[in-house]
């Protein structure tokens, strides 16, 4: 997993409320588990105008030209801004996969579902919650400039301006926050231990031989 420290990045609009994971990836695209490519597919009803299959040509697709990251001014967007409740509905992981293949490193917003909150940090993508009255000044910023960006330094928790006349301090938890600065996701959590975990496999085998043929080793 990336790790996340200072992060400096171009801001898209996403003005809704209650934003579901079947409509940050449709339901038929959860076949696979490769975590990747389904960047073309977010947000795909949308985005498009006709319905989404896997293996489609996303090229060849027409475009809604009033969806946001349609827009021209958001292309290489790397900072989400979204209204409350983001992410909410069924607890598919493929959500912050594809935010993340799409490009975004970051999503801000007043609050979050539980488990997409939980699933982004685990997948490298940081959700920031910020008070409602600091998101809208972000949605009247990325309004009134065009090509408006924010940094996101995670070390100090907080989400600046470029020119700093914007500072919002965030909270993070911890733990999650050291496994971003570190881009620790579960498995490398435990691959931290690998040299004790070889350890432990040997003594038990020298200890208990048997072990070596019931498992197979």
């Amino acid at each position: 997993m990336e790790p996340f420290t200072l992060h400096r990045g171009l801001v898209a609009p996403l003005d809704r409320a209650n934003v579901d994971t079947d409509a940050i990836i449709p339901k038929q695209f959860l076949k696979s588990i490769k975590r990747t490519g389904f960047g073309p597919n977010l947000f795909d009803e949308w985005r498009y105008l006709d319905r989404g299959e896997p293996g489609m040509d996303n090229t060849r697709r027409p475009l809604n030209p009033d969806f946001t990251l349609n827009q021209p001014r958001f292309k290489g967007a790397s900072i989400l801004v979204a209204r409350k409740n983001f992410g909410c509905g069924s607890s598919r992981e493929h959500a912050p996969w594809a935010l993340q293949d799409y490009g975004f490193r970051a999503i801000l917003a007043p609050s979050y579902a539980d488990i997409f909150f939980n699933n982004c940090f685990k997948n490298g993508v940081l959700p920031v919650r910020l008070q409602e009255s600091e998101i809208d000044r972000l949605f009247h910023e990325v309004a009134a400039f065009p090509g408006f960006e924010l940094i996101i330094d995670l070390p100090n928790q907080v989400v600046r301006s470029v020119d700093g006349s914007l500072v919002y301090a965030f909270e993070v938890e911890a733990f999650r926050k050291d496994c971003l600065l570190n881009g620790w996701d579960d498995i490398g959590l435990v691959l931290r231990h690998a040299d004790k975990i070889r350890e432990y496999e040997t003594r038990r085998l020298a200890e208990q031989p048997w072990l070596g043929k019931t498992l197979g080793a």
